[in-house]
């Protein structure tokens, strides 16, 4: 079935590109969600004509996306943890954490943009990226230290 996505679908195509998808998949999924529309010529001319808007709101999105990374990048973050023998670290850091050490220092970045395969259980440094628009990703940069 040939649809017109109205949103970003991760891993069929952005918004506005006319794709050619499984009919279950459009029917059941894509255009309940409104997440797509059939590919008709009205809608054609309609989403051409919010093609330009969105164009538009993407560039802005991606130049405050990209200040936000530069003020992200600046911080120094730092987590203390309690620690064993060994240096060895009782618990984690998480998204979670790095998020709360975020938002402490005014910004608000949700955790499941903090891209952290697993959670950090080493005391040092560690580059963190944060997603912060599909185009502009941030290296963050944590110390874990030791716990006075």
């Amino acid at each position: 079935m040939e649809i017109i996505l109205r949103d970003h679908v991760e891993h069929v195509g952005k918004r506005g590109d006319v794709v050619k998808v499984a009919d279950g998949y459009a029917r059941n999924y894509l255009l309940p969600q409104k997440l797509a529309l059939p590919a008709t010529e009205a809608n054609k001319n309609w989403i051409a004509r919010e093609r330009k808007i969105s164009e538009a709101r993407e560039g802005e999105e991606r130049v405050a996306a990209e200040a936000l990374a530069e003020r992200l990048v600046a911080l120094e973050l730092k987590i203390a943890r309690k620690v064993g023998d060994n240096d060895t670290m009782y618990g984690s850091v998480t998204n979670g954490d790095i998020a709360d050490l975020i938002k402490a220092k005014g910004f608000d970045v949700d955790r499941r943009k903090i891209l952290l395969p697993d959670p950090l259980r080493a005391l040092g440094e560690a580059l963190v990226p944060v997603k912060l628009h599909r185009d502009v990703t941030a290296q963050l940069k944590v110390t874990i230290v030791t716990e006075a």
